[in-house]
């Protein structure tokens, strides 16, 4: 037992550790400083953010050094007993829950609210790693695959059903994983794709390039090259296909000229063309590689598909707070006063605060409240409020730091289980950090999630702690065997 201790602690990864403190202690004071207030100014008062987020800390650190006091071989047998147990209080959320700014995600367990969303998370990466780590599996078969993304998408279907959309979509960060263990780059393209022509027909949906539907020709534009490129990929070069292309251009081509001249729909032609390549794809298929060549048909079937069903999920499915988001981020509308105030007001912060900030407690935007959610969603407005663009730059340095640290570590593991689980919990934190200062900068779409280790609340900084210590005691752990 003296002996398992010591290599415990011996083999613990503490630069990953040191990082850890410095983001959770940065987070901390960022937090003093969004919800400062002159009448409880003492950072360790309970009755404010920051004193209850010491709180949380505190416990944080005691979650911690438990998780790594547990044998490691503990997280690998009860992993699908932990995501059972998960989905099954996910499910239970959506009925009991109370409904908090028209969600359902957030149980209250008397003074304190859970969000089981955030531990789902770690649950969900010791499922996916423990069966991608199963003896003989191969991701490459369409069933293990299916299953493999099955383990991920049941919980954003949950956590949908709690109408919690920003924290559903986190899970999508899954699909790295899957692509680190041997996934075809194709199903990345796919997912690409349909973000893709998502965007573009929302965007362009009232545009008209003379008679042509603008944002139509541009997807199915799009739908054509990818058709081409898979193809020539598959068949070893584009000399593969030069009659095909040769084809294509005298039809495309002379059809966009004579829409200057003559309007019409040139949408027709493109689907014509799409239709062309289908039609020398199943040719292929017959001749060479029916699996290949059929996925191809299948992927143009699908995208085109989506292209015009987008219209009926924008107006039909999504909430209408979510579509004035998505309207506001992809500049159709200037809404400053409704969807557009809280990442006006953030951006309008992190600008005044210059190059070198205004100063610890000095930010007017802040100190006012004109941001909303600045400790929690929005709290990188506060670091480039009083800290500038030089402290903004640290933590975005310290993140990439802890994250590069995060990857040599997972290169480095034996065992399969380990590695899936840690580039689990590298895809997540990857997520929320872009998606989060992405929102707040104007980049992406306000989707309502934290960024790790700095915005306010125990359900966050206690998730992203046991998928960090559960990792750290994997790797401790790695020498033993």
């Amino acid at each position: 037992m003296e002996y398992k201790r010591i290599s415990l602690w011996h083999s613990l990864d503490w630069w990953t550790v040191l990082l850890y403190l410095i983001l959770v202690v940065c987070g901390w004071v960022c937090i003093y400083a969004a919800s400062y207030d002159y009448q409880h100014s003492n950072i360790l008062d309970l009755s404010t953010r920051s004193g209850m987020q010491l709180v949380w800390i505190g416990s944080s650190f005691i979650l911690g050094f438990l998780i790594l006091l547990v044998d490691d071989d503990w997280y690998k047998v009860f992993s699908y007993w932990l995501y059972a147990f998960v989905i099954l209080v996910l499910i239970l959320t959506i009925f009991i829950a109370p409904e908090i700014k028209g969600s359902r995600s957030w149980l209250v367990i008397g003074p304190v609210s859970i969000q089981p969303a955030e531990f789902s998370k770690f649950a969900t990466s010791l499922a996916l790693a423990r069966l991608l780590s199963g003896y003989k599996f191969k991701l490459l078969t369409f069933k293990n695959l299916s299953l493999a993304a099955g383990l991920f998408l049941l919980p954003i279907l949950l956590i949908i059903l709690q109408k919690e959309t920003g924290s559903a979509l986190v899970y999508l960060a899954f699909f790295i994983v899957l692509y680190r263990e041997g996934m075809t780059g194709s199903v990345l393209l796919f997912g690409f794709s349909t973000v893709l022509i998502f965007i573009i027909s929302i965007k362009y949906a009232e545009s008209f390039f003379y008679a042509t539907p603008l944002g139509e020709i541009m997807v199915l534009s799009l739908v054509i090259i990818i058709g081409l490129s898979l193809i020539a990929y598959y068949s070893k070069g584009f000399k593969s296909i030069k009659y095909l292309l040769i084809v294509i251009l005298g039809i495309f081509v002379p059809s966009i000229l004579a829409s200057f001249f003559f309007p019409f729909d040139v949408t027709y032609v493109a689907l014509l063309v799409l239709g062309l390549i289908c039609v020398y794809s199943i040719y292929l298929a017959i001749k060479s590689s029916p699996k290949t060549y059929s996925l191809i048909v299948v992927l143009i079937i699908f995208l085109v598909s989506f292209l015009y069903s987008v219209d009926y999920v924008f107006d039909h499915i999504l909430e209408p707070h979510q579509k004035r988001r998505i309207e506001v981020s992809l500049g159709m509308i200037d809404d400053l006063n409704g969807a557009g105030y809280n990442v006006n007001q953030s951006k309008i912060a992190i600008g005044s605060g210059g190059f070198w900030g205004k100063g610890f407690l000095n930010g007017t935007q802040t100190k006012l409240k004109y941001v909303p959610e600045q400790d929690t969603d929005f709290i990188f407005c506060t670091v480039g409020e009083e800290r500038g663009f030089v402290g903004t730059s640290l933590i975005l340095i310290v993140f990439l730091v802890f994250l590069l640290r995060l990857i040599f570590l997972a290169e480095r593991q034996k065992h399969t289980f380990n590695r899936v689980y840690a580039y689990s919990l590298i895809s997540v934190l990857f997520f929320h950090v872009v998606i989060n200062i992405g929102m707040v900068i104007g980049l992406t779409p306000v989707i309502g999630i934290p960024l790790p280790f700095f915005s306010y609340g125990g359900s966050s900084l206690w998730g992203f702690t046991i998928l960090l210590f559960i990792f750290l005691r994997l790797d401790a752990g790695r020498t033993r065997r």
